[in-house]
């Protein structure tokens, strides 16, 4: 279905309205903080948010429902806070820590509107069914290069694919994992090759991409055995309710790590690339960036080109030439949107 664009009008009476809540809010912050200014300072992270609320949890994992100042910017989901018990599970978040990554989605107007953070694994998950495409696989590679994140690829509903078929869809994706993307085959409908990802998560926040009806949803459920206890004691704690399920949120991995599911997101910005921040999000093209005869190579028609010559020996492949010219073409200094 088509974007409707909004006008120019209708942006300002968005920001009119949002910028009136947003007083209000920080109005109800600072009365709250001044009925408690005695409150202990500590630090936590974000585990949910919709709209105003935070559920925040502290060093113990202990869980209270937060609001937040106003002027310290807008915590996200896997954010490190500094925040100010206020009550028996009530809080205010006072500051927000540096974070190590920002995974954003556009808003209405266009403009980057960070999602998650302090991401340190991006799951991109393929199936037989739908046809995955290898560009669609390097635009997800590119964003967690440029976002500084570990990529692995998870084959799900493996099931579905035996024999020639299988060892087909196999080799289709083995070259990623030569050039250091972990390759994992799985089938969370009949539970098997669980343990390999499992490891792989293990110690890290991660969120899982991919197009719709690859299974991301299942994959989830079966990371997370207590799924329906976390949502239970995320709603209870925080009196999100039924939010909980459609705000971007925190789970804790039984081994150890997070997994961040966001239902409600259909895209996330790869941000603006310029030609050599997308050379270098194609980890392979490195090696060889520097020894191309013209510095402004392109990698296309020109004489003494490295990259080129790389995928003549086999050593880069065509389809990841292939995909760096159609995303270059897209124009190297516009937003490039990928699919979740």
């Amino acid at each position: 279905m088509t974007r409707r664009r909004l006008s120019q009008r209708q942006i300002e009476r968005i920001a009119q309205i949002q910028e009136r809540r947003r007083e209000r809010l920080a109005c109800q912050v600072q009365r709250i903080i001044e009925a408690d200014a005695d409150g202990r300072v500590e630090e936590g992270r974000v585990m949910a948010r919709h709209g105003a609320n935070l559920a925040v949890a502290d060093a113990e994992g202990r869980l209270h429902h937060c609001l937040t100042r106003q002027n310290i910017g807008h915590p996200v989901c896997g954010d490190r806070v500094v925040w100010q018990a206020t009550g028996l599970g009530q809080g205010v978040v006072t500051a927000l820590l540096p974070r190590g990554s920002t995974l954003s989605r556009p808003d209405y107007s266009g403009h980057d509107k960070p999602l998650a953070a302090n991401i340190t694994r991006l799951v991109v998950v393929l199936a037989p069914q739908p046809e995955p495409t290898e560009y669609l696989v390097d635009q997800y590679l590119v964003a967690a290069e440029h976002i500084g994140v570990d990529a692995l690829i998870a084959l799900n509903k493996m099931d579905l694919s035996q024999g020639a078929a299988e060892r087909a869809f196999l080799g289709r994706f083995a070259p990623y994992a030569r050039i250091g993307y972990p390759l994992i085959s799985v089938s969370a409908r009949h539970d098997q090759g669980l343990d390999p990802l499992r490891e792989a998560l293990h110690d890290h926040v991660a969120i899982l991409v991919g197009q719709s009806g690859v299974g991301k949803s299942s994959l989830i459920q079966a990371l997370l055995p207590d799924l329906e206890i976390q949502v239970g004691r995320l709603s209870e704690a925080t009196g999100l309710g039924r939010h909980t399920t459609s705000a971007t949120t925190w789970y804790r991995l039984p081994t150890g790590g997070g997994l961040i599911d966001s239902p409600g997101v259909r895209s996330f910005r790869l941000g603006r690339l310029g030609r050599a921040e997308l050379e270098r999000g194609f980890r392979d093209f490195r090696p060889y960036l520097e020894h191309c005869r013209f510095a402004d190579c392109h990698h296309d028609q020109e004489p003494g080109c490295a990259i080129k010559e790389a995928v003549a020996r086999g050593a880069i492949e065509r389809a990841r030439l292939a995909s760096f010219h159609h995303l270059a073409a897209q124009s190297p200094h516009s937003y490039q949107e990928i699919r979740v």
